[in-house]
């Protein structure tokens, strides 16, 4: 039995990746880099993943990441900006982004009104509270699970050991009874799976799993989830 629910926020109810290609265009103009194309974000995604996926494993602060992500994207561009300067913008733009991916806020609603539902996230955590409450969403959430408010990130065993302890502050609940919702194979699928919790993969993209990763469902639209929960 279910009692509650773990959701992640980024390209699983907050559209990152819209954001993303709304910053870049939009900083490049303001920067005076020259005509923004997808070729930009191919690259960033690409970076930006890989820093991501040594902050999972532990090689990387956010601090450090933040540090050289856009040095890096730019260096790899061939493009000459201050890579710290443009991290600022892109931070603050993020900030005040919030495009909820479809029929995210129903879902939310309708998770809170059954369930304990927390967020559990990689990222700031005034950063990550202000986009929900931007998109509407923030009220729905017992508990926000923010990296850099529990002092680990996803999909360390830290991290949602930290959810179940304060979790059962409010109810005892069982790590058999949790399920998390995310997009990440890894941050979300084998970090919840390996602390024993059910999970639910949010593959929009129809990428798949990959590897000899597990979940107990998965799911290509938000939607979906009325019919499990």
């Amino acid at each position: 039995m279910i009692r509650a629910v773990l959701l992640d926020i980024d390209n699983t109810i907050l559209d990152f990746d819209a954001y993303v290609r709304e910053a870049l265009k939009n900083g490049f103009s303001a920067f005076g880099l020259g005509t923004y194309d997808e070729k930009v974000y191919d690259v960033f995604a690409g970076i930006n993943n890989s820093l991501w996926r040594e902050l999972e494993k532990g090689n990387l602060t956010m601090e450090a990441l933040f540090s050289v992500r856009f040095n890096t994207i730019f260096a790899h561009l061939g493009i000459e900006c201050d890579g710290q300067a443009f991290e600022k913008y892109f931070s603050e733009y993020l900030n005040e982004s919030a495009i909820p991916v479809k029929n995210a806020e129903a879902l939310t609603e309708y998770l809170g009104k059954k369930y304990i539902l927390a967020a559990a996230s990689n990222g700031p955590y005034f950063q990550q509270e202000h986009r929900l409450s931007l998109a509407g969403m923030r009220g729905h959430f017992a508990d926000l699970f923010i990296s850099e408010k529990v002092g680990a990130s996803k999909p360390s065993r830290a991290f949602f050991d930290h959810c179940l302890k304060k979790l059962n502050e409010i109810t005892d609940v069982l790590p058999e009874e949790f399920i998390m919702i995310g997009d990440s194979p890894t941050s979300d699928i084998m970090g919840a799976g390996n602390a024993g919790m059910k999970t639910i993969y949010f593959d929009r993209h129809k990428k798949g799993l990959g590897g000899n990763f597990r979940a107990d469902y998965t799911v290509h639209a938000l939607e979906e989830i009325f019919s499990i929960l």
